[in-house]
């Protein structure tokens, strides 16, 4: 037996936790971001502060700067392991606490492990109300980490120390499920984090969870092997879980071998090499012309390990129809969907296993010019994105907005920068083998369109929950998970401002990451979809108004690199192609974090290539433009599948 702190006992448990996947085993929890406050630091901070200064722990402590941020941090760091490993996070009470909860949110949305440690008012009750607490008059058993119910895959209070050994072997066997894998809440009261208890020794003994591969059940792979035979041009997405299955290379054999064209989710991208002659590149809304004009062909949709979101449907307009839907997924929730017919599987071992059945009966798709045309047709697309520029007279070049903000943006600049053009030049002049990061705004559509790469797993895009200001953070964890490689944040200027603060983190733990600052003035994503319409020019520019809130008119002028040079970053200013090439190169020589503020013309991003958005426009109103915008809708919802 072990007399211990409950903290103490924690610390040890996670130092001791293993993963094992196809044989290959390591350890799970790399360490720990906290923000220390006072709920936490006497507790699991001591029994960190003790363990390490004892030499009896093999956890990293890290010191986050913003609870949402460095939980963040912790996800793509999972992501970027493929989730066999983790970095556990811990805040205080309160508002600390609540600050991690769009951080669970995001992790059980993308299916990523995420363990949280946040602190929690007295057990005892004895000196309620403390410093930070959320009293509830309802019921004073209610927390402010309540609210992570709604947003983990498990959730637990420790109100007596003995209750630490059940949460932590539930808590384990979540984050290591592939079909169930999200967020995991562990509420700490913080004086049951320093309360002592006989803890038996075999609770710290070393644990190796193994990662199995859900095997696909016969009758199963008889009916979507039945629907496939049947079809002659079906098309493959490959999503998230071709990536942390590592069948990759299975689907690319499978495709090529039975003439079967692929596309992919932001989840799945590098999962799979660009260059493969099958690989059509992005599906849906955020997809290329390639991808959807063969889906709305395609008889038969097969889709493994994705979720199948409105983005990669389309809003379910996208696929013909009389198209079928097979589903591959370790989740039965999401292999479900669409009435699909479900293959409840690892995505290799149905990959596999389904090429058997169509290798015996000679199968070969019916596809003969449309997949190599289809391609070359987004080839020529690519190379006029990738030059593309501003006209002369400043008309906005994609999408519908206000005509004077590329002027007024260009003579406050003076930029002549595209931003398709500024992703295609950074796509050639990075390593081939760096890390791109990104989340929200119109880059990902951009990035899913425009970003290749045969260097797997290189993307770590986080567009389940699209969660501005994951960009920064999510490269930190991309770098701590990957320190040998360049890794890149590609960050709007709206996500910058919404959350930038570890990129201090990252010049502390001497871990560089280069942030590409695409500064368009506004929220531009938005800025087009309320425009497209019908909306007018509403809250979405970085504008003046004056005192009683009336747009003065004028654009918002910020030297962003002057900011992130306060914090000891290497910072460059970019304004035409000359700039981006030369600060692209100096920055590749810089062992800090750099960043390179790029002033991109607004309306200069891509465009949906055909692919519907389900938005929720007004019925009734006296402006036409908004009128014609829900007749437009109502006419998608017409062709759209209704469940």
């Amino acid at each position: 037996m072990a007399y211990m702190t409950t903290a103490q006992a924690l610390v040890r448990f996670l130092d001791n936790q293993y993963v094992s996947f196809d044989g290959r085993e390591n350890k799970f929890v790399e360490g720990i971001f906290t923000i220390f406050g006072h709920g936490i630091v006497c507790g699991l901070g001591e029994a960190l502060d003790s363990a390490q200064s004892g030499g009896l722990s093999g956890l990293k402590v890290y010191q986050g700067k913003n609870e949402q941020g460095m939980a963040h941090a912790a996800m793509a760091f999972a992501k970027q392991n493929n989730r066999r490993k983790i970095i556990a996070c811990s805040s205080s009470i309160g508002p600390g606490a609540a600050n991690m909860i769009t951080a669970a949110a995001t992790a059980t949305v993308n299916h990523v492990p995420l363990l949280l440690f946040p602190a929690d008012a007295f057990s005892t009750r004895q000196p309620d109300p403390v410093l930070q607490q959320f009293e509830q008059v309802s019921s004073l058993a209610i927390t402010t980490n309540d609210a992570y119910r709604a947003v983990c895959r498990y959730w637990d209070r420790i109100a007596r120390p003995e209750q630490l050994m059940s949460a932590m072997i539930n808590a384990m066997r979540v984050l290591t499920d592939t079909a169930e894998t999200g967020a995991v809440c562990i509420s700490l009261p913080q004086d049951v984090e320093g309360e002592c208890y006989d803890f038996p020794e075999e609770f710290f003994r070393k644990r190796v969870h193994r990662i199995v591969r859900c095997v696909p059940a016969e009758e199963e792979l008889a009916e979507a092997a039945e629907r496939l035979l049947a079809a002659k041009k079906p098309l493959v997405i490959c999503g998230g879980g071709v990536r942390y299955s590592e069948a990759g290379e299975a689907l690319e054999q499978f495709c090529q071998e039975f003439a079967i064209p692929f596309a992919e989710t932001q989840s799945g991208k590098t999962a799979c090499l660009s260059s493969h002659p099958c690989n059509l590149g992005g599906l849906g809304v955020t997809g290329n012309s390639a991808g959807n004009d063969i889906a709305r062909e395609a008889d038969l949709i097969v889709g493994i390990g994705t979720r199948f979101s409105d983005f990669t449907t389309a809003s379910k307009s996208l696929f013909g129809e009389g198209a079928e839907i097979v589903a591959v997924n370790t989740s039965r929730f999401d292999a479900y969907k669409l009435g699909a017919v479900k293959v409840v599987a690892d995505a290799k071992l149905a990959i596999l296993e389904l090429g058997k059945r169509l290798r015996r009966a000679g199968y070969r798709s019916g596809y003969s010019e449309e997949i190599k045309a289809a391609k070359e047709g987004w080839e020529k697309e690519m190379a006029f994105l990738s030059s593309y520029s501003y006209d002369e007279d400043f008309k906005p070049l994609i999408g519908a907005g206000d005509p004077r903000t590329i002027p007024e943006f260009h003579k406050m600049t003076k930029s002549i920068l595209t931003q398709t053009a500024v992703v295609a030049r950074v796509r050639e002049l990075i390593p081939a083998d760096a890390i791109c990061v990104g989340a929200a705004g119109s880059l990902p559509g951009d990035l899913q369109r425009m970003w290749t790469s045969d260097i797997r797993y290189s993307y770590n895009m986080e567009y389940g929950y699209s969660c501005m200001g994951y960009e920064i953070a999510g490269a930190l964890g991309s770098k701590l998970a990957e320190p040998a490689r360049e890794v890149y944040a590609m960050c709007g200027d709206g996500s910058y401002l919404m959350l930038h603060s570890e990129l201090v983190t990252s010049i502390q733990e001497h871990r560089k990451i280069n942030v590409l600052l695409f500064d368009n003035s506004g929220f531009g994503c938005i800025n087009n979809l309320e425009m497209s319409n019908g909306i007018g020019n509403l809250a979405t520019e970085f504008r003046y108004r004056d005192q009683e809130g009336k747009l003065l008119g004028d654009l918002i002028p910020i030297d962003f690199a002057a900011c992130a040079a306060g914090y000891g970053v290497k910072t460059y200013r970019v304004k035409n192609m000359e700039e981006l090439d030369a600060a692209l190169k100096d920055s590749l020589g810089q062992e800090v974090s750099t960043l390179i503020d790029i002033k991109v013309l607004p309306k200069t991003m891509t465009d949906g290539y055909g692919a519907w958005w389900h938005v929720g426009v007004a019925g009734v109103s006296e402006n036409e433009k908004v009128r014609g915008a829900h007749e437009n809708k109502q006419k998608n919802l017409e062709k759209a599948r209704k469940y």
